[in-house]
């Protein structure tokens, strides 16, 4: 039954869910300034290190589905809620962990779950439900260059606390921060929910599950989301060591990532902008295209702080402008029914790609002593995504068609 009351106001949705995905996304964009100071601390391997974030990546992947599910069915203040005290309890613990064990359950476990259920899929099923497909991909652009400035803003600061207060405390820092998100929360309650449902739902979930997965226009957005995170969480996290062992200083690093987080801020938003006015999935293969050249010669090219400046604000243009395109594009084929659900299995297809980018990165590391392969794979995986996004048929799935095709 469809509910009487309005949708939520565009500016209330944009303010409170931007800032919560800019605290989210922000605090974890810095994951990578603690690789150096907490495995000498520890003295673990960066193998440790990477697949605690490994973990982190592909458990934020598996919980997103049930995150969306739950936030369509539930709303998402509740789901957000019970992320927010995860992503507090995860960070202290790793600041407090004493063995890979307890550090992969805190860093990896704990903070995944905390990212399934306060950033992009949940933020932006409410999007979906309560914003005019005429301006859906511009207000997830919107969204999405909120988390960028949280990067932006958060990997200086997060650079700020580990050299005033140590990394410990800097995390239990980041801890209290992250709470900041539950009173956010409190913006994105909308109507009909915990009563009549917000939206009417001709399907059940396992018939929505169904058609998609059928669809090959879906399977080939997974498999370009999956490149994507491949080579975000591999750049992110591994790039400080990278061009420490290069001889480069850590503030170098530090605001490598922040010029990603700012350009980002740019990038979503001009993707989410072109989304209305062109297809979507040459949005998406110009990027993916685009990534690989910028390896490539960042690669040829001579390394100083000038090329590596240069290599994080391009590589910021195309870091998160994946994200609009593709969730547009989703509510677009299949509705907003949906909506945060499919984004979330869409998006475990993004997790498991950095689930392997930032774990092969550390194992092959410890193997040849430098990130070289890595980084070729990258290269190849990005022309690979940009022919699959080509193929994509963006036009809504005419539902009778697609159950006798079998598409």
């Amino acid at each position: 039954m469809q509910s009487s009351k309005a949708p939520l106001s565009l500016t209330q949705l944009l303010i409170c869910g931007g800032a919560i995905v800019t605290l989210s996304m922000g605090i974890r964009h810095g994951f990578g300034l603690w690789l150096q100071p907490i495995t000498q601390a520890q003295g673990w391997t960066r193998e440790t290190f990477a697949f605690a974030i490994a973990i982190q990546n592909l458990t934020w992947g598996v919980s997103g589905v049930f995150a969306g599910m739950l936030a369509d069915k539930l709303g998402a203040v509740k789901v957000i809620m019970v992320g927010t005290l995860c992503y507090a309890l995860g960070l202290i613990g790793m600041a407090h962990a004493p063995t890979p064990l307890l550090f992969t359950l805190s860093a990896g476990v704990l903070i995944g779950i905390a990212q399934a259920g306060t950033t992009y899929a949940v933020i932006y099923g409410v999007i979906g439900r309560n914003v005019a497909a005429n301006r859906r991909s511009w207000a997830m652009g919107i969204a999405a260059a909120a988390g960028s400035f949280g990067q932006f803003l958060m990997v200086p600061t997060e650079g700020l606390l580990i050299s005033h207060l140590g990394w410990q405390q800097a995390l239990v820092v980041l801890g209290g921060a992250a709470c900041l998100i539950i009173p956010l929360s409190w913006g994105l309650r909308e109507p009909g929910f915990g009563g009549a449902q917000a939206v009417p739902r001709d399907q059940t979930i396992g018939e929505a599950l169904k058609e998609a997965f059928k669809y090959p226009s879906f399977q080939l957005l997974m498999a370009g989301y999956f490149v994507c995170g491949f080579q975000v969480v591999f750049i992110g996290v591994h790039m400080p060591s990278y061009l420490r062992d290069k001889g480069l200083s850590p503030q170098v690093a530090s605001y490598a990532l922040a010029l990603i987080g700012l350009f980002n801020v740019f990038g979503t938003y001009a993707a989410g902008t072109l989304g209305q006015r062109m297809q979507k999935k040459t949005i998406l293969s110009f990027i993916y295209f685009a990534r690989a050249v910028t390896i490539s010669i960042f690669l040829l090219a001579p390394l100083s702080p000038t090329s590596v400046y240069i290599f994080a604000a391009v590589m910021g243009v195309l870091w998160l402008s994946t994200v609009p395109p593709t969730n547009a594009a989703l509510a677009q084929i299949f509705g907003i029914q949906h909506m945060s659900m499919l984004s979330g299995f869409v998006f475990l297809s993004h997790q498991i790609g950095s689930f392997l980018g930032v774990w092969l990165g550390g194992v092959l590391y410890d193997r040849n002593g430098n990130y070289d392969l890595v980084w070729y794979i990258a290269i190849a995986l990005g022309v690979f995504a940009g022919l699959v996004n080509l193929p994509v048929k963006e036009a809504p799935i005419r539902r009778a068609d697609a159950l006798a095709q079998g598409a």
